[in-house]
């Protein structure tokens, strides 16, 4: 089993920056691909990004490529996602997950999941 806890959501104002972090415990943590989700009210749960095992690789959907950074540290079992410039429409719930498989994108694929943290951007 591994457990995953987010912290860093919040209200800001669009332009504004947040950084969400998601610690794990259990398992080894760096056997594990990491994800971040998020899922806005009514629909589906979307991929954000991911990162390899040893964080040497990353991957974003098109819409945050430019403004978030996935990033991990294997040493304090935490992964990390740096939003910059924050829209309206990245309001959501973020989830943070773990994998057996590396830079994967649907969710199906992902065994562990946290409890999400709310991040709200006003316009």
């Amino acid at each position: 089993q591994v457990q995953l806890v987010e912290s860093g959501g919040g209200l800001v104002q669009a332009g504004g920056s947040l950084r969400l972090s998601c610690a794990a415990s259990g398992r080894t943590f760096s056997n594990y691909g990491m994800g971040w989700f998020c899922q806005a009210p009514g629909k589906a749960r979307e991929f954000v990004a991911a990162v390899s095992r040893s964080g040497a690789n990353t991957r974003y959907e098109d819409s945050v490529k430019g403004r978030f950074t996935i990033s991990r540290d294997n040493a304090k079992n935490t992964v990390y996602l740096q939003m910059n410039s924050l829209k309206p429409e990245d309001t959501a719930v973020y989830y943070c997950a773990a994998s057996r498989l590396q830079l994967i994108v649907i969710t199906t694929s992902y065994d562990y999941w946290g409890q999400g943290t709310q991040v709200t951007v006003s316009s």
